[in-house]
């Protein structure tokens, strides 16, 4: 049997067939980037739809790679930046632990160099309040005249040697040239010849009282100077009306002759024991 060929009826189909297919994978890219997924991969997609060896869907796997590849690197920046963020947050915070720490360290110091000084200036007050309790204790001591010595001759001893026919203070024994000293604080209203005294300093003492002393080798003071408790105000001699070298004291309640105390007594009630 005979059998004639039909033209076209069992040939090949034609590149309209793939065409028609590449326009399908098109529509479907197109669809994809419409919904977000392949928006910026329409041209490799279309490019890829011509490939040589057939394959119909390359585009659309090479459009989803991409993404995927694309995808890949923005969470790598995110991380990155996420990262960054966190080394910057965490500087910061250790910065401001820092300075908050040297602030503390701060007042602190402070705190130690205004109690340190607040202690000083304590100390130091007591310091000046016992200088000056002592000072007063001593301007409000009193001493013997003459140290180490004795009397020699009592108070209101008699004897034709005195004019008023007894002894109106105390004699120290003492060679020439002994140092003889305040009993106590006060300024001096008499320095220089005393007639039957001789060489004599008369002293108002800070009590209101005054003291004399008689017959002495020299005089260190002048009238108007202040003297201590123990200041050398001159030396022991035998000037004036004297049979010897010694020191005449007397305690008076003036400056004037005939206004004496017990010299004796005196000295005791000042803590002076003879």
């Amino acid at each position: 049997m005979a059998f004639t060929r039909t033209a076209g009826k069992h040939r090949r189909p034609t590149r309209a067939p793939r065409t028609t297919r590449s326009n399908a994978n098109l529509a479907g890219i197109a669809t994809l980037a419409a919904s977000g997924v392949v928006a910026g991969f329409a041209a490799p997609a279309l490019a890829a739809s011509d490939d040589p060896r057939g394959f119909e869907d390359t585009g659309l796997r090479q459009a989803v790679a991409m993404d995927d590849q694309l995808a890949d690197q923005v969470q790598a920046q995110a991380e990155s930046q996420q990262s960054a963020a966190e080394e910057a947050a965490a500087k910061a915070q250790a910065e401001a632990q820092a300075r908050k720490e040297a602030a503390r360290q701060a007042a602190e110091a402070k705190r130690k160099a205004e109690a340190a000084a607040k202690k000083a200036k304590q100390e130091r007050e007591a310091k000046e309040r016992a200088a000056r309790e002592a000072e007063r204790k001593r301007l409000n001591t009193f001493v013997s005249p003459i140290t180490g010595s004795y009397l020699s001759t009592g108070y209101q001893a008699s004897s034709g040697l005195w004019s008023s026919g007894s002894h109106t203070g105390v004699d120290f024994h003492a060679s020439s040239g002994t140092s003889v000293h305040s009993v106590g604080s006060g300024t001096v209203v008499e320095a220089g010849w005393g007639g039957a005294y001789g060489n004599n300093i008369v002293i108002k003492m800070n009590d209101g009282t005054y003291t004399q002393y008689g017959h002495l080798s020299s005089i260190g003071v002048s009238v108007g100077q202040t003297v201590t408790p123990g200041q050398q105000i001159g030396l022991s001699g035998a000037t004036g009306n004297v049979t010897g070298p010694h020191l005449h004291f007397e305690a008076r309640t003036s400056p004037d002759y005939g206004s004496d105390i017990d010299p004796v007594a005196y000295l005791r009630s000042h803590g002076v024991n003879l």
